[in-house]
């Protein structure tokens, strides 16, 4: 008689609480409905301090256990003191934080085993077009390329698979991926 022990797969995600949020959140749609906010103050030259505290979710104002500070700046080769990413960067570090995080609990609920994942992302810029050189130059990344190299117990199929269906439900994914109404306003303060 062959005995098979059967291991449990923890890659640190609670996947039982993603799936118990996700069938409340389905009978309570209001609750799903989240407000994300960020604040940044100018410091000097092209040096920003942004800091993210509270969200609104779950109908009810929420905080992290602390608040979240992040330096954005310029480098030396655009003449500024360079104390941070610059935004783009970060941009590149939002999308790769959320792609890993998925692979993680898709993994996890998939009962695979990440030994380790490395993602490298690359994003392709022309300054022409934030520098004012030219109506037809785009601001932002005219492509952005992100590969993983995952050491895990699966195949290869089911590796692209994991990558695939964290893409699928990329929150940051989508926001690169697909127009957002933004609106911007201004005042003078007193």
């Amino acid at each position: 008689m062959t005995t098979t022990q059967t291991r449990a797969i923890d890659n640190g995600v609670n996947v039982a609480a993603l799936l118990g949020a996700r069938e409340a959140l389905a009978a309570q749609p209001p609750a799903a409905r989240f407000q994300w906010r960020a604040s940044s103050e100018w410091l000097h030259g092209t040096h920003s301090r942004a800091t993210v505290e509270g969200f609104h979710g779950l109908g009810a104002e929420q905080k992290h256990r602390r608040a979240y500070r992040y330096d954005t700046d310029h480098p030396e080769v655009f003449a500024a003191a360079d104390n941070g990413a610059t935004p783009v960067e970060m941009v590149l570090v939002g999308l790769a934080g959320c792609l890993t995080a998925g692979v993680a609990a898709v993994a996890q609920n998939r009962q695979i085993a990440l030994h380790s994942v490395k993602a490298t992302l690359e994003g392709d810029m022309d300054l022409r077009g934030i520098l004012g050189i030219g109506d037809q130059t785009r601001n932002g990344f005219e492509a952005i390329r992100v590969h993983y190299e995952i050491d895990a117990d699966a195949t290869q199929a089911e590796i692209e698979a994991l990558v695939a269906q964290s893409q699928k439900r990329s929150a940051v994914f989508d926001i690169v991926t697909n127009p957002t109404d933004v609106a911007v306003t201004a005042r003078k303060r007193v």
